[in-house]
């Protein structure tokens, strides 16, 4: 049978608030796991949800909502952003950004037309546009937050880009505001898929994954038991000493 010493109140005290941290971590993780897959099914229904205009989806916006917006402007087929190294489907390409003046405002909302794939043997030639119309269209589609940025690093080049379209890597929308001289809007228009169009528009909540989040928690919940072993083991009595006592 396995003995144990008389543990120290400052060892009691340390492994016990060790063991309640960790474990608060863990179920904080397995909280957000559930809350991101409450987000990702909104983001999965708002493509049909009833369409709002974009002043009322911006007025009566929740946290995490993803109003379906129908807007009416014109595009500004001149000024066209590039967001690279895109993969769908196991090619590389580029996510085209376009800004849209809505009609009856004076900000800009930069509108995503999908996913063009690269061109070339090797994938590095840019896709050609397809041609943007100059006239007043109506669009509709997801009003979201823009991707979420990889790592940044050698910084975007947008501030070195001067001839359209402009190549970035990663969409800042004060960046664009400021490279445009204009106000944009903070979220960005996802357009509804069309099967006529040469985009590929599948679009993915900006969220960490469910799976990831239990991943942490699995990983919490780990160092709260390698507390609990590491104090058995610091306070198990060798058998060595066990003999020495019984002498």
């Amino acid at each position: 049978m396995m003995r144990l010493r008389r543990p120290g109140p400052f060892a009691v005290l340390l492994t016990l608030f060790g063991v309640a941290a960790f474990c608060a971590l863990g179920v904080w993780q397995l909280e957000r796991a559930a809350y991101k897959e409450t987000v990702l099914a909104r983001f999965h229904n708002a493509a049909a949800a009833s369409l709002v205009s974009l002043s009322d989806a911006r007025a009566e916006r929740a946290p995490d909502a993803y109003p379906h917006v129908k807007v009416t402007g014109r595009l500004q087929g001149d000024r066209v952003y590039l967001l690279d190294d895109q993969m769908r489907s196991g090619r590389l390409g580029v996510m085209v950004f376009v800004p849209f003046l809505p009609e009856a405002s004076t900000r800009t909302l930069l509108v995503n037309l999908g996913f063009l794939a690269k061109m070339g043997a090797d994938s590095t030639t840019l896709p050609d546009i397809p041609p943007i119309p100059d006239q007043p269209v109506t669009l509709t589609g997801i009003y979201a937050p823009p991707p979420l940025p990889g790592l940044k690093l050698g910084g975007n080049p947008l501030v070195r880009e001067k001839a359209w379209p402009k190549l970035v890597t990663w969409i800042d929308t004060r960046l664009i505001a400021d490279d445009l001289h204009t106000r944009v809007y903070p979220d960005v228009l996802l357009i509804d898929p069309d099967p006529h169009s040469a985009y590929i528009r599948s679009w993915t909540a900006n969220v960490m994954p469910p799976a990831r989040h239990r991943a942490y928690a699995l990983q919490w919940f780990s160092f709260a038991l390698a507390a609990i072993v590491m104090f058995v083991v610091l306070h198990r009595v060798k058998h060595d000493e066990v003999a020495t006592d019984e002498e």
